[in-house]
């Protein structure tokens, strides 16, 4: 089971994905929509406390910010959706070993999240919204891997190193 630290660190990055969610949208004209950090924080999660972490700090994140932000329909989508994210990114990152991992690890976390949205909306709305949350989705993940690695540069600087915390 999770340490007393682990399941703080799990908290705290929840909480600040869910805030910097709710609190931080940036808008996108061309696609008449907007972006969050969500995909940062459930990235941060995972590389930073492994599979698990990662999967816990998407599914409560991702869950809370559609209740909170009143799209309940969405929450139960969005909890297994970054729960399999954060799972699946957590997972890439500790088994690659290659000098691209955090790379590979974004990029096929990022395809599920897509995927993932594109069969709930199928199922919420029809086949053409489906296809119209691709651009949207896909904005948001770039956005999100771009964040996450600029965080994890900076935090390679400090006397922080994301490579030799324990999970």
């Amino acid at each position: 089971m999770f340490k007393t630290n682990n399941l703080v660190k799990i908290a705290l990055l929840t909480a600040l994905t869910t805030a910097i969610s709710l609190l931080v949208i940036i808008p996108v004209p061309a696609m008449n929509g907007f972006v969050t950090l969500c995909e940062a924080g459930i990235y941060l999660g995972a590389v930073l406390l492994g599979p698990a972490g990662g999967f816990w700090v998407g599914a409560l994140s991702g869950g809370l910010i559609d209740i909170l932000s009143g799209a309940p329909q969405w929450a139960l989508f969005s909890i297994i959706i970054h729960g399999i994210q954060g799972l699946l990114v957590g997972y890439l990152y500790q088994k690659f070993t290659s000098t691209f991992k955090l790379s590979i690890s974004l990029v096929l976390g990022s395809a599920s999240m897509i995927v993932g949205y594109f069969i709930a909306t199928m199922l919420l709305y029809t086949w053409p919204a489906a296809m119209a949350s691709i651009p949207g989705n896909l904005v948001q993940t770039v956005f999100g891997s771009l964040v996450t690695i600029v965080v994890l540069k900076g935090l390679k600087k400090t006397s922080f190193n994301p490579a030799k915390e324990g999970n």
